[in-house]
């Protein structure tokens, strides 16, 4: 007898239900006796011990559905080690649910967050599997997440729309796509999308070169221009403040401009005499049906996770390098975040066709 966890923690995207099919299938195809526990809404479920057992036909269906099937919760790191409002010490709550459960292992689905309290726990001596779930594609050991295709499809077809009711109306738009800390989301929509104008985190921007950008495109007959602005993009002069100064600067900043794309244009504004527009693709980003490729991704992931349980191997997260599946152990992987680099290669390519990055 199998028994094995299921949670999926942080916010959700379209393809963990697909991935937690691929787990299931790939156990219940090869094992006589299995049983599934679904934790529901994330952490949360492990600590006050909320779950339910699951069957074959729980995960029937599900390929093509976004969200989860379990719920989801966020439950910050930094406040794992914290008591909750009744003293109650999470970890070792969570230490007690597993192993009321007898499980052999448990299968954690998230992201950066998720991934920390994973090795949190495997270094506790509970026997984890990480499978790396983010949008934001920022999961160090693992050249793609899933969730983030499908994200890209929708941030660009946001941006697709714009194009022609911004050349209609000769307007400048700013369209801002989700990504606080990195913005390989931004940077891939923008250049799928046509973008003239990417602004990302990892290369803070001088709002005088987007005015210039703007204004060269006025001057060569092009009469819109597009942003594609990432949520955490950042100005050169902010960057360089210290950490401190910088919190409080955004503190006073939110009670002005809902987000960088407000404040970008009250900048731009400033400096150019156009009709400047926004559009918030928002949550959208994270829901619908996952596409093609991350349905193929995530049976990938999903089947490998099931692989490494069957030979009682874990420890490690599931990622995908080189186009090969790769087992990459927690304790290399957790806390740490995979930056665009100013240097990509993607982004030397968008430079090369004319995109500005504000620089």
């Amino acid at each position: 007898m199998k028994r094995i966890g299921l949670l999926t923690s942080g916010g959700d995207c379209q393809a963990l239900n697909a991935t937690m099919r691929g787990v299931v299938k790939g156990l219940f195809n090869n094992l006589e006796d299995l049983e599934v526990y679904g934790f529901d809404d994330g952490y949360k479920g492990l600590i006050y011990g909320n779950y339910r057992m699951l069957s074959a036909k729980d995960f029937s269906g599900i390929l093509t559905r976004g969200g989860t099937i379990l719920g989801t919760s966020r439950q910050p790191f930094k406040l794992m080690r914290v008591p909750d409002a009744n003293g109650l010490d999470k970890v070792e709550a969570m230490k007690q649910t597993y192993h009321k459960l007898c499980l052999d292992c448990l299968v954690i689905l998230g992201g950066n967050g998720t991934q920390k309290t994973a090795n949190l726990l495997r270094e506790e001596g509970l026997n984890i599997i990480h499978l790396p779930k983010t949008i934001d594609n920022d999961i160090w050991g693992t050249d793609m997440t899933f969730g983030f295709q499908s994200a890209v499809n929708i941030a660009t077809d946001a941006i697709d729309c714009i194009h022609t009711t911004a050349a209609s109306h000769s307007r400048v738009f700013i369209v801002e796509v989700m990504g606080h800390k990195v913005g390989w989301l931004t940077l891939h929509a923008g250049i799928a999308g046509g973008a003239d104008i990417i602004l990302i985190p990892e290369i803070p921007y001088d709002i005088q070169k987007i005015a210039e950008a703007v204004k060269n495109r006025s001057r060569s007959g092009k009469g819109f221009t597009i942003l594609a602005v990432a949520e955490g993009a950042i100005s050169k002069e902010d960057a360089a403040l210290p950490k401190k100064e910088l919190k409080k600067k955004q503190e006073e900043e939110k009670k002005v401009y809902p987000s960088v794309a407000y404040k970008l244009e009250a900048e731009l504004k400033k400096e150019l005499d156009l009709d400047i527009r926004i559009t918030i693709p928002g949550h959208t980003q994270r829901g619908g049906s996952p596409c093609p490729y991350d349905r193929v991704l995530s049976t990938r992931m999903g089947s490998a996770a099931a692989g490494l349980i069957l030979k009682e191997e874990y420890g490690y997260m599931v990622g995908i390098v080189n186009g090969k599946i790769k087992k990459v152990p927690l304790a290399d992987c957790a806390g740490k975040l995979k930056m665009v680099s100013p240097d990509d290669q993607l982004v030397k390519a968008a430079k090369r066709i004319g995109i500005s990055f504000g620089e």
